[in-house]
């Protein structure tokens, strides 16, 4: 019989529920509804910048801080000790009250009087969000054998582009007629129920159900020491750092484009929200499935591919956006926008699971906090945060185009983002036979 990790027993029947090719796959789409809405309640903001910098009287820095840095610093901080309780506690518990967490906070948001209390709403929104996804690839990497996990993370990532399509659609439409207020009221309230359905319904499994070679004995090592063991791989090292470059660009210009396209283009909220959900979010959506897709299946031949996929997705996408940016027409811009907006989503499943591979059973949801944490603070926290100042530095030279400039320079980035991924495909496949060597040392002890 399975026995849950920081729980009771699994019954007999919870057993068979583990073993359901029909149950992993349920367990799978809840969690990119759980996602979705981690997305959804983090992106609203995007398209909810502008009216909120007028009602509110902010200037584009305070937008960038709020957006970027203070939440993505109380995101990462929190992820590490949360993701430290996830690789020995109920995962599915804490996801719960993350969620919770993080929607009645976002609720919180329409009621602000000012840029303080704003600031304060968001960050608790940031809390809340801290406790999703290090337990949800733990999970997944427990539901689903190493050569599968690729494709099961990109599967888990469309909360991502599918939580972005829903909160410009929702923020731009709602707050078109009823104000912004009612904007971050109603999308927040939902996932309250949501969490209630997750903690009723996912069953938390063992450790490393799904690897060849484990041991489900092994103790938690001391926090120094995982740090220590999770920075020494290289390989990780290197697909942390190129996706933290590839999430600077794409946070500075997922927070701030909409705004260039309103500024800029004159076009209006509800509008801008339609165009950039439903043609760049699918179009993120559909790169995101396939980066884990072919990763899955092209490393088959050669397990480089899980570095090389990522790499050229970077460095192609990087000339579209500038062609986009120096466009003078709105509708062809957003048509150049579609190809990078696929591209530079392919980096997402590959990287995951390669992350999740490479670390040992009780490592996996810090292991993905640490990426998380690199990830983040450097995308998240910098990327909205360094275009907002640097388009208010601009600002006295190029006037209503500095933002546009602050745009451009921050996606020189992409090329020190590909140099990372493709420094990683040089060390992935010693990285990859160590794992597995210690892995199966770990299983004969």
């Amino acid at each position: 019989m399975l026995t849950n990790s920081g729980d009771e027993p699994a019954s007999s029947q919870d057993d068979e529920k583990l073993r359901s090719p029909r149950y992993r796959k349920y367990m799978l789409g809840l969690l990119v509804v759980v996602y979705t809405f981690n997305f959804l309640d983090r992106q609203i903001v995007t398209i909810l910048a502008e009216p909120i910098k007028v009602d509110l009287g902010l200037n584009d820095t305070q937008i960038g801080l709020m957006t970027g840095l203070a939440f993505a610093l109380f995101y990462t901080v929190l992820g590490i000790p949360i993701a430290r309780l996830a690789d020995r506690a109920n995962r599915v518990t804490i996801i719960s009250c993350a969620l919770v967490i993080w929607s009645g906070m976002t609720a919180l948001c329409g009621m602000a009087q000012n840029f303080s209390q704003l600031l304060a709403a968001r960050v608790g929104v940031a809390v809340g969000e801290a406790g999703c996804t290090p337990p949800a690839h733990s999970l997944i990497a427990d539901y689903y054998p190493p050569d599968q996990r690729a494709s099961a993370l990109s599967i888990y990532a469309l909360g991502i582009p599918i939580g972005s399509i829903f909160g410009l659609l929702a923020g731009g439409w709602i707050a078109e007629f009823y104000g912004w207020r009612m904007a971050f009221l109603l999308v927040g309230i939902p996932g309250i129920l949501l969490a209630i359905l997750v903690k009723l319904s996912i069953i938390e499994p063992v450790r490393g159900m799904s690897d060849t070679a484990r041991r489900q004995t092994q103790e938690q090592l001391p926090l120094a020491m995982t740090l220590k063991t999770l920075l020494a791989n290289r390989t990780m090292v290197h697909i942390a750092m190129g996706g933290a470059l590839t999430s600077f660009v794409g946070y500075g210009l997922g927070q701030w484009l909409p705004a260039y396209f309103i500024r800029i283009h004159g076009m209006g909220l509800a509008e801008t929200a339609t165009y950039f959900g439903l043609v760049l979010g699918v179009a993120s959506a559909i790169g995101t499935f396939l980066g884990g897709f072919l990763a899955d299946r092209l490393g088959k031949r050669d397990i480089r591919f899980y570095a090389w996929l990522p790499a050229a997705g970077v460095l192609i996408a990087f000339p579209f956006y500038i062609f986009a940016m120096l466009s003078e027409q709105p509708y062809v811009a957003i048509a150049i926008l579609v190809v990078p907006s696929l591209l530079n989503s392919l980096w997402l499943g590959p990287s995951f699971g390669t992350i999740q591979n490479l670390a040992p059973t009780r490592m996996r949801a810090i292991a993905s906090a640490m990426v998380l944490f690199i990830l983040n603070i450097i995308g998240l926290g910098l990327g909205p945060f360094f275009v907002g100042v640097l388009s208010d530095l601009l600002q006295d030279h190029y006037g209503l185009y500095s933002l546009r400039y602050a745009i451009l320079i921050a996606t020189g980035a992409y090329f020190w983002a590909g140099a990372h991924f493709l420094l990683a495909g040089r060390g992935i496949r010693d990285a990859m036979a160590k794992a597995n060597q210690d892995a199966a040392a770990d299983n004969a002890t």
